[in-house]
């Protein structure tokens, strides 16, 4: 699974970027997990609103910080 945390670097990004590694330990997932600060590239990927979450080339979560929770459910139906 591959899980992109798109975002410029703010604590916003910061938060989700810790709360989807949260998650990924709380699965048991081996996930390969990068950061995209690129705008160019977060333009390509789709994403308008960051913070955002891009499981397997899908936008999950956009212009919010998930909870683990959430992410924790999103990442169970992504498998």
């Amino acid at each position: 699974m591959k899980i992109q945390v798109v975002g410029p670097g703010c604590w916003r990004c910061q938060a989700t970027e810790k709360n989807v590694f949260s998650a990924c330990a709380e699965l048991g997932l081996d996930a390969d997990i990068t950061h995209v600060h690129d705008v160019r590239q977060a333009v390509a990927l789709g994403v308008r609103l960051t913070p955002a979450v891009v499981v397997d080339g899908k936008i999950v979560v956009s212009g919010r910080v998930p909870t683990v929770a959430e992410l924790k459910s999103l990442l169970t139906r992504a498998k």
